[in-house]
């Protein structure tokens, strides 16, 4: 087959202990899934969950033990950090139950959900897309992903944040309203899941600004952690 244009690189990302890299089809966020975190943004309740969804070269992959660089992005003076576990899906489907849901997990990683919060804050003004203060470059920075055999008890890992030694976000996998298993029935039901998906379950409480020069790292128990220098 040939192509009018050369085509793009495809996103990837490490795995820890092997050498082929973890190439990225979707990328898939779940909003608002820790109750402190509705509560700060004026929202309560466990209300059905909602997604939104990042292009797949949104990723900043970062190998591991190595910082990777994340440009300020444009038109924002508020970027925002927002701290997440990662789902690596590696067998696809569509309408799977949450009782076979660890069946499609890969492993996991932490990432960020860099976010424009000016930009996302003015489209809820106007009952806009949030793709502006979502989906921009580098806004989905990710560690290695673990295979999740390794990982056994993912669903009750701490999460962190520092941001230049300074703790930012600090709770625990376990106080999701949607858990891993729940989240990935309801997107199935929505979408047809696909190997190489990823999927942001959400983040803790405590988001917060960042700016140039900044170094955050992020970190969930048993994952190769995060550094994310911003410039």
């Amino acid at each position: 087959m040939s192509f009018v244009l050369p085509p793009p690189a495809i996103p990837s990302i490490a795995v820890t202990g092997a050498a082929g890299r973890f190439a990225v089809h979707r990328i898939y966020c779940v909003g608002r899934n820790y109750e402190e975190h509705a509560k700060e943004m004026g929202h309560t309740g466990r209300e059905p969950p909602f997604f939104f969804m990042k292009p797949a070269d949104a990723v900043l992959a970062a190998d591991a033990g190595q910082a990777v660089d994340m440009p300020y992005p444009t038109l924002t003076s508020n970027l925002h950090h927002e701290v997440e576990l990662v789902v690596a899906i590696g067998t696809g489907g569509s309408n799977i139950r949450a009782a076979d849901a660890h069946r499609h997990i890969y492993g996991y990683a932490v990432g960020l959900d860099m976010t424009r919060r000016d930009l996302q804050n003015d489209m809820k003004k106007q009952g806009r897309p949030w793709c502006i203060g979502k989906g921009f470059e580098h806004s989905a920075p990710i560690g290695p992903i673990t295979p999740a055999a390794q990982v056994p008890g993912v669903e009750a890992a701490e999460i962190a944040l520092t941001v230049n030694g300074t703790g930012r976000q600090r709770s625990s996998v376990a106080k999701l309203i949607w858990n891993i298993a729940e989240t990935i029935e309801q997107l199935s039901a929505a979408w047809t899941l696909q190997p190489g998906d990823l999927v942001f379950t959400g983040t803790p409480e405590g988001v917060g600004a960042v700016v140039r020069g900044d170094v955050l790292y992020a970190t969930v128990e048993g994952l190769e952690p995060l550094t994310v220098r911003v410039l």
